[in-house]
Formats: structure tokens, C-alpha cells, sequence
């Protein structure tokens, strides 16, 4: 699939704002089932300084530093993608059992860019009460993949998913007793899952199609940034799993970035300076199937 990707965000402020500086996770970065064809950033007013990057995770970052007085800040990036069906690309390496995975890294035979997911990050916390949930999911012996596919449907049965229920802020621990939250909440209670079981898990953030294909499902979370999670396979490399719709992550995907967890790439963060507040706050996402022959 080839898909035209727009999010939009626009921020009104009651007061004039005299600087802003801001970073953005939301250019499509390279990798495996997925080309980048072109991608640009617009902010408005235009500012001052603008850059780009790629970060430590290997994710594209875009910077903006914006001096003049503004009471609307519009901020849109623009990309096309091509996007293979990674879905069908899981190998047998999927037979390979948990405990082995587990042991590889514990083992060191696993570089520190893997082995570093399997530690505790800023937002997830593998305690012991997510050892006991996932334990059910990961029998002795248990292919990996079918394992980390039960744990998803799992979370995906057990946890509401409820828009505005939580914040950025709202701890996971939380999220667990009230067994509702939204997208990054759910790759949240995954991660920590497996990495408690000694595996390494990483953060996803990204689009989905907006409009599902004849006879398929709409996906939920369609109208903004989506996030799931990855776990690591040696020699197979990384799967991802989306509990939120409770299925491998396929063609309907487009990923902006990874980390170890929400604080390493939210689609925008920065530093505004002015004595008012934010009055209103407008996010659009499309994410659009296109001709590849037109």
C-alpha cells in the first residue's frame, strides 16, 4: 500500500505567545516493510530556526524555535508512504520459545541497543503484579509469538478502551487498577509485561489507515496518533503487536517512531512563553490510500 499521511494540529492561545520551541515526532522514519517516499514539515507563522535530525532510536526529529508574537500556532506534516504487509512477513523464527529469547539477552547475545528494552524507562516499570498477569500468556515452552499474541488479546479483553480516561501523566500503575486507558496506555501494560518476563519491548508510535477496505473492520484509533508495541526476536528481529486491536501489525500501519517508551517521542513537545492559556487545541489525522500510478 502506498498512503498520503497528514496530521494536523492547531494551537489558539487567549494571550499572545512571545517564543515557542518545539519538537516534533511526526515525519514516517525508515524501516523494514516500509518506504519513506517524501516528507515535509510546515509551521506557521514561519520560523525563526528549523531543523531536523535523527535521534538516538534512529527515529527523524524536527525543530523549531519561533520568536515572533503569535496567538495560533499551526503546525502540519505531509508525507507519502509505502507500506509492505509486515504481518505476513513473521517467520518460523515465531516457534522459538520465550524462555530461549529470554535467556539470549540475559546471556548477552544480544547488543546493548536490544538489551537496553528489557530495562525499566521513564514510564514503565516492570513490577511484579505485570509478571503475574502475563504469566497465563507464557506457558513453559510457549513459541514467543503465540505467547505475546495471547498477552495481546488479553489486555485487549481486559481493558476498556476509553478515550480521555487518562493523560500523559496518569501513572500505569493506575491504568492496571482501572482497567481502562487509551492506545499508549495498552502498549505501556504490554511492555511492562514483557519485560518483567525478561524481554525486550519497545514503544511504537504511528498512524492507521483512516478508512478501512471493503470488508474490513475500522481500526480503533484512527483519528489521531496510534501506539503499540515491538518485541524482540533473535535472527528474526522485531514484531509488532497492537493490543488496542488485538492483531499483528499489517499493511494498515505507518510507524514515526520508537522508543522505549510515550516520553522518548511524542508527536510534539516545546516550551511556549506567555501569560495566557491554551484556549483550543485541534489534531486532524488522514491517513489516505493512493494510486501508486497516478
Amino acid at each position: 500500500m502506498i498512503y498520503a499521511v497528514r496530521h494536523s494540529t492547531k494551537y489558539s492561545y487567549e494571550a499572545p505567545v512571545s517564543a515557542s520551541y518545539g519538537q516534533l515526532h511526526m515525519l514516517p522514519r525508515e524501516a523494514p516493510g516500509q518506504l519513506c517516499r517524501r516528507a515535509e514539515v510546515h509551521v506557521s507563522p514561519t520560523p525563526e530556526v528549523y531543523r531536523e535530525r535523527i535521534d538516538f532510536f534512529g527515529n527523524r526529529v524536527s525543530h523549531f524555535v519561533l520568536q515572533e508574537p503569535h496567538t495560533e500556532l499551526a503546525i502540519s506534516a505531509a508525507s507519502v508512504v509505502e507500506v509492505d504487509d509486515r504481518s505476513g512477513a513473521v517467520s518460523l523464527f515465531g516457534e522459538r520459545s520465550w524462555e530461549s529469547v529470554r535467556d539470549a539477552v540475559a546471556d548477552h547475545q544480544v547488543d546493548y541497543q536490544i538489551s537496553q528494552y528489557v530495562l525499566d524507562s521513564p514510564l514503565v516499570e516492570a513490577a511484579e503484579q505485570y509478571l503475574d498477569y502475563a504469566r497465563d500468556c507464557f506457558g513453559p515452552g510457549a513459541g514467543l509469538l503465540a505467547a505475546v499474541s495471547a498477552l495481546s488479546t488479553r489486555i485487549h479483553q481486559d481493558f476498556a478502551y476509553t478515550p480521555g480516561a487518562t493523560s500523559v501523566s496518569t501513572p500505569l500503575a493506575e491504568v492496571f487498577e482501572r482497567r481502562e486507558g487509551v492506545c499508549q496506555d495498552l502498549a505501556h501494560l504490554g511492555i511492562a509485561c514483557l519485560r518483567a518476563l525478561g524481554l525486550p519491548a519497545r514503544y511504537v508510535s504511528g498512524y492507521l489507515e483512516t478508512l478501512a477496505p471493503p470488508g474490513q473492520p475500522k481500526l480503533t484509533g484512527v483519528d489521531g496518533s496510534h501506539a503499540w508495541l515491538s518485541v524482540y526476536m533473535p535472527d528474526a528481529g522485531w514484531i509488532d503487536v497492537d493490543p488496542t486491536n488485538d492483531q499483528l501489525v499489517n499493511g494498515r500501519y505507518v510507524v514515526t517512531a520508537v522508543g522505549r517508551d510515550y516520553s522518548d517521542v511524542p508527536p510534539m513537545q516545546g516550551v511556549i512563553y506567555t501569560e495566557g492559556k491554551t484556549e483550543a487545541l485541534e489534531v486532524k489525522v488522514d491517513v489516505t490510500p493512493i494510486d501508486p500510478d497516478g
